[in-house]
């Protein structure tokens, strides 16, 4: 059975920064992307940076774009999230995930497997 687990989230003050983790257990990487998704209260869940562990190519969302930063590990069962220059607008629930084959990277729908979600809360 596939888990993930994140951890690394708080709170901070704007413009500083956190480090997001996720460990994927029972996981084989085959041919899919991972991501990090957020969902502020009462918004829907969004994709903030994914990364395609095949070849290490990532994308990001317009609004963290400079900010953040996604990347993983040699094993490609564990990916990561720099998150810097945080803004009150990145408050959110923090979610990792990962598909089993490539396709549309910013829908959640593509994404089989989630975690369980790590809080992030930026005061001004």
């Amino acid at each position: 059975q596939v888990q993930l687990l994140e951890s690394g989230g708080g709170s901070v003050q704007a413009g500083g920064s956190l480090r997001l983790s996720c460990v994927l257990s029972g996981y084989t990487y085959s041919s899919g992307y991972m991501a990090w998704f957020r969902q502020a209260q009462g918004k829907g869940r969004e994709v903030v940076a994914c990364i395609y562990p095949k070849d290490g190519t990532t994308i990001y969302a317009g609004s963290v774009k400079g900010r953040f930063t996604i990347s993983q590990n040699a094993n490609k069962n564990a990916v990561y999230l720099q998150m810097n220059s945080l803004k009150p607008e990145d408050t959110a629930m923090y979610y990792c995930a990962a598909s089993d084959n490539p396709g549309t990277w910013f829908s959640p729908d593509l994404y089989n497997y989630w975690g369980q979600g790590t809080q992030v809360t930026v005061s001004s």
